[in-house]
């Protein structure tokens, strides 16, 4: 396949992603996040399967990778949790805009502190910038923020992402990220589904379609197939042109938002949120 039909597959890809803020807006209108989550994962699972069915490679799963996908399940589900609760409060464009913008700002600094790692000057500038657009994006003139706004879930979510990045850096060490994921989505079906036995969990089969084109749209479209395709491409492109990709992904959640959810496009989200792409540039920079 040639280099440019990885570039149209990212792009599809990146528009899937951005859309699923709007999927799981939907679903959190008649449904608890439990049934949710459960459902979530499990599709997920399944979906994996035809695309491992291709791959070909053995499945395999030892102590150390073991380790990383506990640890990633763990943070998967409480993503899962603080991304619901802040779309249900809140805007699903939002959530595109900060998790996306401010996730990579958030690994960064999570590397720096734990390893002390010798900052650039333009890594200074985008921390810099980052902040400013951080301040913009939670309009954090007014401290009353801190005690009514579902941003801050997003920004939680935001947090936890840095972490399930950092573990699927060092997991690939161990095992192939396909697998990683599929092991992850397995894990995380079993724990909420412990966590889901007293909920009616069959209630979803009550929905409407609407209900069930969001849930395979964010379970499927939105994870398996997204996800496959940013892991395939990088392998063929390269990690870093196959990541600045990812700018595109604030752009289609804030557009899908305003053409199926009818959410306004903040002025303030839009400004911060191009600020930390900015900021995400000059830390990534090379000097």
């Amino acid at each position: 396949m040639k280099n440019s039909h990885f570039t149209y597959l990212l792009i599809l890809a990146m528009f899937l992603w951005g859309g699923g803020w709007s999927a799981l807006k939907i679903l959190t209108y008649d449904t608890s996040i439990e049934i949710i989550i459960f459902w979530r994962f499990f599709l997920m699972s399944i979906s994996f399967l035809p695309i491992l069915y291709f791959m070909k490679i053995p499945l395999t799963l030892n102590k150390s990778s073991l380790s990383f996908v506990a640890s990633s399940s763990v943070l998967n589900i409480s993503f899962m949790i603080f991304s619901f609760l802040g779309v249900k409060y809140g805007f699903a464009g939002n959530g595109g805009v900060i998790i996306t913008t401010l996730a990579p700002l958030m690994t960064f600094l999570l590397v720096a502190i734990i390893f002390k790692t010798k900052l650039f000057t333009s890594q200074y500038i985008g921390l810099i910038i980052g902040l400013i657009g951080g301040v913009i994006i939670l309009e954090l003139n007014d401290f009353s923020i801190f005690l009514n706004s579902s941003n801050i879930y997003f920004v939680i979510c935001a947090i936890i992402w840095a972490g399930v990045t950092l573990l699927s850096q060092y997991s690939n060490k161990h095992i192939h990220p396909v697998h990683y994921s599929f092991y992850i989505s397995v894990v995380a079906t079993i724990a909420s589904l412990i966590y889901a036995l007293n909920s009616d969990l069959m209630s979803v089969f009550d929905q409407g379609i609407k209900f069930w084109i969001a849930m395979i749209y964010l379970a499927v479209l939105g994870q398996t197939i997204a996800t496959t395709i940013f892991f395939v491409a990088s392998a063929k492109l390269g990690s870093q042109k196959t990541s600045s990709f990812m700018f595109l992904v604030p752009i289609f959640s804030l557009l899908v938002a305003w053409a199926v959810l009818g959410e306004s496009i903040q002025s303030h989200i839009l400004i911060g949120g191009s600020l930390s792409l900015i900021a995400v540039y000059f830390i990534n920079k090379k000097n």
